[in-house]
């Protein structure tokens, strides 16, 4: 099964869906904006992307900004963790789920090694 981490406000995102539906790929969908990833989920996400938590943080959104955060701030992996649960939008995407493995769609045709 394949999983999609989607923001369908995304360009990039709707790019990915689009590249994995030419291909035959109909991937479950989770809008993870509405049904955000609990701290396992977010643990489990960077050990399948083989990446830190701040490797796959949106550092220019809004929230952050707000919240002075930074990849340089002095944190545990649980505490940007946390901060991607308690702000999804924060969460790179799309993110691309199959099996044990993970990749971002940035570009899109990243997530193409997973098919």
């Amino acid at each position: 099964m394949i999983t999609m981490y989607h923001n369908p406000n995304c360009s990039k995102s709707r790019a990915t869906l689009e590249l994995l539906n030419e291909r035959g790929v109909e991937p479950e969908i989770r809008l993870y904006l509405d049904n955000p990833p609990s701290l396992q989920e977010l643990a489990d996400l960077a050990r399948k992307l083989q990446m830190d938590p701040t490797q796959f943080i949106r550092f220019n959104e809004e929230v952050a900004k707000e919240r002075n955060i930074s990849a340089t701030d002095d944190r545990d992996a649980s505490e940007w963790l946390t901060l991607m649960s308690e702000n999804p939008i924060l969460i790179e995407r799309p993110i691309v789920i199959a099996g044990d493995r993970a990749r971002i769609g940035r570009p899109p045709e990243n997530v193409l090694e997973l098919i």
